[in-house]
């Protein structure tokens, strides 16, 4: 084992997984062209993804963690500041991953983001991550085939969104029950994009329309994950990890 896989492992260690799994043949995306308005100032000269927590950028954490599933090839897409992105990443040889990026003039939100990307991330089903979450779920868990059109992680409502997005019954994403939030990690089959023009629209009445037609699977993670929406979120992650790091 080379000196960068043993860098990698440590990586693997740091965000709760202990080894580097082999042979996840999909493709990712991490969704990082929000102009992130609630995080101003911070997000005037910085872009979401690259603020820091625990001595690292978010972003980061998520490179490591899909590395660690094995993920080879990733597509980050960017409008605010997308060039410090890609200044800061290169094309990821450090993580031991290839990242191509997909530049949008103006910001196409995520369905619209997503549908410009797919030649990077076609053929087969792949994943998508938004940039301003954390969590510590190991990838490797999802589904390289998805039964329908895609696959949620769906995670306990945080007390900023009490009110949820999706219900699960089973393994099965319901409109109507009692809801979950959806934490921004999924698996998505290029169908479900069938019809889009190209241009800005969001990722969720696609959802909804594969949800009411039944074709949507999920789970319910009950691990870590947060919504780093706000300089206060920022902030107590940043509390959170450092003093995890900092603990004997």
């Amino acid at each position: 084992m080379g000196e960068r896989d043993l860098d990698r492992r440590d990586g693997c260690r740091m965000m709760g997984q202990h080894q580097i799994h082999r042979g996840m043949g999909m493709k990712a995306m991490i969704l990082a062209a929000g102009r992130g308005e609630r995080m101003r100032p911070l997000t005037d000269t910085n872009p979401k993804p690259l603020l820091r927590a625990g001595g690292m950028a978010l972003i980061e954490y998520q490179l490591k963690a899909l590395a660690c599933a094995g993920i080879k090839e990733l597509v980050i897409n960017h409008a605010h500041l997308g060039s410090h992105i890609e200044a800061a990443l290169g094309d990821g040889s450090d993580y031991g991953i290839a990242i191509t990026y997909s530049p949008e003039a103006t910001a196409l939100e995520t369905g619209g983001g997503i549908l410009q990307a797919l030649p990077q991330l076609t053929p087969g089903p792949f994943i998508v991550v938004n940039g301003d979450v954390w969590t510590d779920y190991p990838f490797e868990r999802l589904p390289p085939e998805p039964e329908g059109l895609a696959h949620l992680v769906l995670v306990d409502n945080p007390g900023h969104h009490c009110e949820g997005d999706f219900a699960l019954h089973g393994s099965r994403v319901m409109a109507e029950g009692a809801r979950l939030t959806f934490s921004g990690i999924g698996v998505y089959r290029p169908e479900l994009f069938e019809g889009c023009e190209p241009g800005a629209f969001p990722l969720g009445p696609l959802l909804r329309r594969a949800i009411g037609a039944g074709r949507v699977t999920g789970e319910h993670y009950r691990g870590r994950w947060m919504d780093i929406g706000t300089p206060e979120r920022l902030a107590e992650l940043d509390r959170i990890l450092t003093a995890e790091i900092e603990s004997p």
